[in-house]
């Protein structure tokens, strides 16, 4: 009997030990702004200067809205890496590396992005252009056919809907890899399209981020297509 209860508090602790997984992020992380918290953090902070003083009191209206605990802890260290307010609104846990949907409160309008987390460093920013190997696509032949027809063409973020997740699969070494697209446009974020490129983002299987990888780009429609 006293074996029997000791298999059970030990298996009790190691699967609390599993879920909680000390310093990282996961669903407990997850907060749903309404849009009456964005029009009052707003009110209490726009008359604040601009960068952390700002951020810090954005955050802090997050904590005094009833917002989860890990919820502000992960809005803190995203601050503290990005050096911008994001609002994780939903996970899905992938491994070694994890995908969070964020929304940016303070940029106008409020948009979403994709972070993945988890990882070494442990929030990488999945719209940081300058992380993608531009330079690889610059050298494609498809993407000088596109520049022939669209002479200002260049890199912009992808259309974010804050529900569809990126593609992921197995890389080497138990590593993973996540596929995201990402806009090209002729000149400016409002311009006409000129298609669209797809991007993996390589970790090992430790987590660690590699580096990212260019992978293809669909050229945009032809006029009357």
């Amino acid at each position: 009997m006293r074996n029997l209860l000791f298999a059970a508090v030990l298996i009790t602790l190691t699967g609390t030990a599993i879920s909680q997984q000390p310093g990282k992020f996961g669903l407990s992380s997850v907060w749903q702004p309404s849009q009456s918290f964005l029009a009052a953090a707003h009110k209490a902070c726009d008359n604040k200067a601009q960068g952390r003083r700002y951020a810090d009191c954005f955050i802090d209206q997050m904590a005094g809205a009833g917002a989860p605990a890990d919820a502000v802890s992960f809005a803190r260290a995203a601050q503290n890496q990005l050096h911008d307010v994001a609002i994780m609104t939903s996970f899905n846990h992938v491994g070694p590396v994890d995908i969070a949907w964020v929304v940016y409160p303070i940029h106008s309008p409020s948009n979403f992005g994709l972070l993945l987390v988890n990882g070494q460093p442990s929030i990488v920013n999945a719209e940081d252009l300058q992380a993608l190997d531009q330079k690889a696509m610059q050298q494609s032949f498809q993407f000088q056919d596109v520049k022939n027809q669209f002479p200002k063409v260049g890199l912009f973020t992808g259309d974010r809907d804050g529900q569809t997740w990126p593609n992921s699969q197995s890389g080497p070494n138990g590593g993973v890899q996540f596929t995201l697209g990402y806009a090209l446009r002729n000149g400016c974020y409002t311009c006409a399209k000129a298609g669209a490129v797809l991007f993996n983002w390589n970790f090992d299987g430790n987590g660690k981020f590699t580096g990212t990888s260019f992978m293809g780009l669909t050229p945009a429609p032809l006029p009357g297509q």
